[in-house]
């Protein structure tokens, strides 16, 4: 028995391929019942004490845990043969990899959930879109940051020269930048929206031409739907580089007209058509109080009488303005008052 536990192998006797074997399945053993320990154990535990904390940090460490201790079970039976020295040096290599690997996922795991379980509520119960825009670009911010610096150490303890490798980087990373500017503006322009607040969701808005609802507001790009019906979608640095119209914010509705009377209408009747007017806003419950009547001009075809009043923000715009046109197409009808249109008159002299 002795002599067949001495024969070697690859420069070591069976009997140590044994031993290192032994201790990778001892390991594999030992990860498993910690693995068993993690779930069911620990977790009553945290369930009982009712510690959402303790459930949630059991939740996150076990796999990591249970990965970092197989690599070292590998490692150490490894190291428990003689193997050549530049093949020992790259295993431990390989396992410092490995370990900087499970501590750079344990953390992400970490921070993913605490952002989850904390963050998120608060968010939630706030009255704005801000937080659930920026919780999606906060988590996958955190994860590139863990991962980035996991990378680099890893790379680091490998025996890489990091420093070469990222100046390497550095170019390409200046052209994907100029590449990517248009994207970066765009992300500058949703964070000017959810800062300034120049238009929340469902308001009515115009810019560019366009004139609809928010009906989404995304980190890139705001979709809104015009009054036609179409659905537009614009890039958020439209919304830096242009003046936004916030219709829904207007404390009021400002209607100008010009009524046009007849050059036969005699002053008695130019007053009594103001008085016509003033008569209708004081009377409409959907308009302020502020009016502006004026006898302003004598025009080519017509004597111009301007109105203007102001729409209260509850009350439905056109159908008060329908109202109001109605008044006094009614009423001036009434008094015989006539409108204007172009006309001209042609004299001809006869011998």
């Amino acid at each position: 028995m002795n002599e067949i536990l001495a024969q070697t192998f690859y420069g070591n006797s069976i009997q140590d391929w044994a031993i290192a074997f032994a201790i990778v399945a001892l390991t594999l053993l030992v990860a498993k019942i910690v693995y068993w320990v993690f779930s069911k154990i620990l977790k009553r535990i945290s369930a009982r004490t009712g510690s959402r904390m303790l459930e949630l940090v059991v939740d996150m460490i076990e796999k990591p845990v249970v990965f970092g201790l197989i690599a070292a079970g590998f490692w150490f039976g490894i190291n428990t043969l003689g193997l050549p020295e530049a093949v020992a040096g790259w295993i431990g290599r390989v396992f410092q990899v490995l370990i900087v690997l499970a501590i750079g996922w344990l953390v992400a795991r970490l921070l993913d959930a605490l952002l989850k379980e904390y963050l998120a509520p608060l968010t939630a119960k706030s009255e704005t879109d801000l937080g659930d825009q920026l919780m999606p670009i906060l988590g996958k911010g955190m994860k590139i940051i863990v991962w980035g610096l996991t990378i680099v150490i890893a790379l680091n303890n490998a025996g890489y020269d990091v420093g070469a490798l990222l100046a390497g980087l550095g170019i390409g990373g200046l052209a994907m930048a100029l590449a990517a500017k248009d994207t970066v503006s765009n992300l500058f322009g949703g964070v000017t929206i959810f800062t300034d607040k120049p238009f929340t969701l469902n308001d009515r808005i115009r810019i560019s031409g366009f004139d609809g609802t928010v009906e989404e507001i995304g980190v890139r790009s705001t979709r809104i739907r015009t009054l036609a019906g179409t659905l537009v979608t614009i890039p958020n640095k439209a919304f830096a580089d242009s003046a936004v119209e916030n219709v829904s914010a207007e404390l009021s509705r400002k209607v100008t007209t010009n009524l046009g009377l007849t050059y036969d209408t005699t002053p008695e009747q130019m007053d009594g058509a103001m008085a016509i007017l003033a008569d209708i806003a004081a009377n409409n419950d959907g308009l302020e109080e502020k009016t502006v009547i004026s006898f302003n001009a004598f025009g080519d075809f017509a004597m111009n009488i301007l109105f203007i009043y102001y729409i209260k923000k509850s009350a439905d715009i056109m159908g008060v303005q329908s109202e109001v046109n109605m008044e006094i197409l009614r009423r001036f009808n009434d008094k015989g008052l006539e409108f204007a249109f172009p006309t001209q008159t042609i004299y001809t002299k006869t011998d």
